[in-house]
């Protein structure tokens, strides 16, 4: 058998189960930290339970990420998660799931690691969506989850700062809803709706066109430009004003 023949042969073992996202069905990628418990509790010892170095760090990520090749929309993250909408026209790697986990995946646990002098690994995984609807319920999920997960974290680190073992933390909050939890802050001397939106609603990062002055070397003239730049938006709206500007993303996306 020639080497054409034997490369054929094997290369179907390796592709037979390619799944491929189908055209006109939103792709979004999630990307989450593997044992990021461990590595910002003990290995980089961040503060809890909110550190604006690994928010920053996080932050990067994402704008590495949507500058790597891809063309993606729209970028959010809160904790060690990361979501990312594509243009609905990306047609890179044929859609197939395994090459956008693979490489999502390693690109965002190159970059982590890099800003952290540490080793960050990460996994990801494909949504198709094949509604609007169905993308802006995603994206309030994932903000939904952030608040809860916000309200939870200061609960525990102030039982926690109270003397209460980690067991013992949970278990109180296990048994308690929303507005006890609440009272629990308000009692330490914190208010929920005062907290950084960041914390509560996390970041979501966008293309914006800017105007930029330059220099035509041929004129001898300064001439203003439109430069592409990507916004972090560190106080999200929320509900239907959230929905809004995702929406105008998409609309200016599949406007072009």
């Amino acid at each position: 058998m020639n080497f054409d023949d034997f490369d054929e042969t094997m290369r179907i073992f390796e592709t037979v189960h390619d799944v491929c996202v189908l055209p006109g069905i939103h792709m979004v990628a999630r990307i989450d930290g593997r044992n990021f418990s461990r590595l910002t509790k003990e290995t980089c010892a961040f503060k809890a339970p909110f550190d604006e170095r690994f928010r920053d760090c996080m932050a990067e990520t994402v704008r590495h990420l949507m500058s790597c090749g891809f063309s993606v929309i729209y970028g959010y993250t809160e904790s060690d998660e990361i979501s990312l909408l594509f243009d609905l026209d990306e047609q890179a790697f044929g859609r197939k799931h395994r090459k956008y986990n693979s490489i999502l995946a390693a690109e965002a646990a190159a970059k982590c690691s890099l800003l952290l002098g540490v080793h960050a690994a990460f996994d990801c995984r494909i949504c198709e969506l094949p509604t609007r609807r169905q993308v802006l319920d995603y994206f309030r999920w994932r903000a939904g989850d952030a608040l809860r997960n916000a309200l939870n974290a200061h609960c525990y680190w102030k039982l926690r700062e109270d003397g209460l073992s980690p067991r013992a933390a949970a278990d109180r909050l296990a048994h308690m809803d929303t507005a006890g939890k609440n009272e629990l802050l308000f009692q330490h001397g914190v208010n929920f709706n005062d907290l950084p939106a960041w914390q509560k609603r996390g970041m979501g990062f966008y293309r914006i066109k800017e105007e930029k002055e330059g220099y035509n070397p041929l004129s001898g003239e300064s001439v203003i430009t439109l430069r592409s730049r990507i916004h972090t938006e560190m106080e999200l709206p929320i509900n239907d004003a959230y929905e809004e500007l995702l929406i105008r993303l998409m609309d200016n996306a599949e406007a072009k």
